[in-house]
């Protein structure tokens, strides 16, 4: 029988603000002692009062718009209760039926996979559980932080889809820089509703998958398969993995002819499959009604236009200017901009290539050769062969843009062949320096002098008869042999493209 794969998701995003969310504690918890960064407000204290951050509501608005979202111009807090022991009021503040944005979208592979909503609300603490000893610890020194949650509609059909949306996710929060949306810290939480239902079952309306006739028939109506909600997902191959067995759970389950049960259940990484944990909550389990502590927000026209303006460059436009202008490859471009730090290294140092460019009078240069293109497979070559190696980022990069840029040139105009290049860039990157400061230290400065560069290769010739004598039977790739046995003999200084010429003149007279 052929079905059908609905899957929604429910992104939740720490904010990178200074405080949390309705108090004045410090916002960053890591590495803090247990039950340090706590006040009576975000304990939960009876008579605190809670006053919401206004930067942790600009960046919602922000995100909604880089999202493509409606903004409510007028929006409120709500009381969602629930008891969990690391939740201290016994209800979280939260947002319910006027999000600070609405009805956006994001793209993926040219798709526009629909938002439902964008809200902001507040953390909880965190359970440490030692079997071992019989007993549980909380830390609330996570308690109140904010906590800005991202809703899809029911339209994503497919794992991979899914995981490519939280990584186009992370990376505009990343850009926005809002939050770090580290999965493994736990800053950025994906949870997935998955559903599987007969083929022509069901019908999407108005932001809801109805039942429709041909579908399950049960006690005399038409119903839908349940969904089911899987928690704990703390990395994108998990995204994929745990949606990817829901999935293959659900369709042997109604193979059988049994019921899927709506539950929410857990992935355990360990052994590879989603476990059950509790009856699924509705949204009445939760009693939703509005925080009386804190009145409705207007946002206004200028507080509107102020957030529109604060907009950068978002990750979709870079991409495509970072084709047309430099014009890397797809292939290049994703790597290049896949980090909003590394993508404007880079531009700082395709500003120093023009800048060179300009002062060389070759204003043609980057066009023709394409020496912005050269940067490019440099710095998603070499550099990041040396950044990932030692599990660094582009900030803590030693070597300058201009000096990079210098190295480059110096690549460009046959100074240095590719090799030497090559470890030029091992020392800049760990000891930073002038390159062609380097370059004269370690004398690795190409050597170009054609008739110098004929001793040697006639040399070379001379102690290889076996060699010639292959060449001249036709095996023209023994060339490389000899160039090679020329680079070795001028320890990579010399000229690999007069060396061929040499080569191949030579052994033309020989034949």
């Amino acid at each position: 029988m052929k079905y059908d794969v609905i899957i929604g998701l429910e992104i939740h995003a720490e904010l990178k603000t200074k405080s949390k969310m309705f108090c004045a504690c410090d916002n960053n918890a890591e590495g803090q002692t247990p039950n340090t960064t706590v006040c009576p407000i975000c304990l939960g204290h009876p008579g605190t009062l809670p006053v919401p951050n206004k930067t942790a509501i600009d960046w919602t608005i922000l995100t909604g718009l880089a999202l493509h979202c409606q903004i409510n111009r007028l929006s409120k807090f709500d009381r969602k209760n629930y008891f969990y022991p690391d939740l201290p009021k016994g209800y979280q503040i939260s947002q319910y039926d006027q999000p600070f944005a609405y009805n956006g979208y994001l793209e993926i592979d040219s798709d526009k996979i629909a938002i439902t909503r964008i809200h902001l609300e507040e953390d909880t603490g965190k359970s440490a559980h030692f079997k071992d000893q019989g007993h549980t610890l909380i830390d609330f020194n996570r308690a109140g932080t904010p906590l800005m949650e991202l809703v899809t509609e029911p339209v994503i059909k497919d794992a991979a889809t899914a995981k490519k949306f939280c990584q186009a996710y992370q990376q505009i929060l990343r850009y926005l820089e809002i939050s770090n949306a580290d999965m493994e810290k736990g800053e950025m939480r994906c949870e997935a509703n998955v559903s599987v239902q007969r083929a022509g079952s069901w019908k999407y309306e108005n932001g809801l998958i109805l039942p429709k006739r041909g579908g399950w028939l049960f006690g005399g109506k038409y119903k839908l398969s349940p969904k089911v909600e899987v928690k704990n997902i703390n990395s994108f191959r998990a995204v994929e993995k745990a949606i990817n067995f829901e999935i293959e759970r659900q369709t042997v389950l109604l193979e059988k002819g049994e019921k899927v049960t709506a539950e929410t259940r857990g992935w355990d990484e360990n052994k590879g499959r989603t476990i059950g944990q509790r009856a699924k909550e509705t949204s009445a389990d939760y009693r939703y009604f509005p925080e009386p502590d804190i009145p409705p927000l207007t946002i206004s026209e200028d507080w509107l236009a102020r957030l529109q303006g604060e907009l950068p460059e978002l990750p979709a436009a870079k991409k495509q200017r970072f084709i047309d202008e430099y014009r890397f490859s797809p292939e290049i471009t994703a790597i290049l901009t896949s980090d909003k730090k590394l993508a404007s290294w880079t531009e700082e140092v395709i500003s120093e290539l023009d800048a060179w460019i300009e002062a060389n009078g070759d204003s043609e240069t980057r066009q023709e050769k394409h020496l912005a293109k050269t940067a490019g497979n440099w710095i998603t070559g070499e550099l990041l062969k040396h950044l990932n190696a030692h599990n660094q980022k582009i900030s803590d990069l030693k070597i300058t843009a201009e000096n990079f840029a210098k190295l480059i040139c110096l690549v460009y105009q046959n100074k240095v062949n590719s090799s030497a290049g090559q470890k030029i860039l091992e020392v800049m990157y760990e000891h930073g320096g002038d390159p062609e400061h380097i370059m004269a230290d370690l004398g690795l400065e190409q050597l170009d002098n054609t008739a110098e560069l004929e001793t040697v290769v006639k040399n070379i010739l001379a102690n290889s008869p076996d060699q010639v004598a292959q060449y001249k039977q036709g095996k023209t790739n023994v060339l490389q042999f000899l160039l090679g046995k020329v680079m070795a003999d001028t320890k990579g200084k010399a000229n690999p493209k007069i060396v061929k010429e040499l080569l191949e003149n030579i052994l033309a007279d020989k034949k």
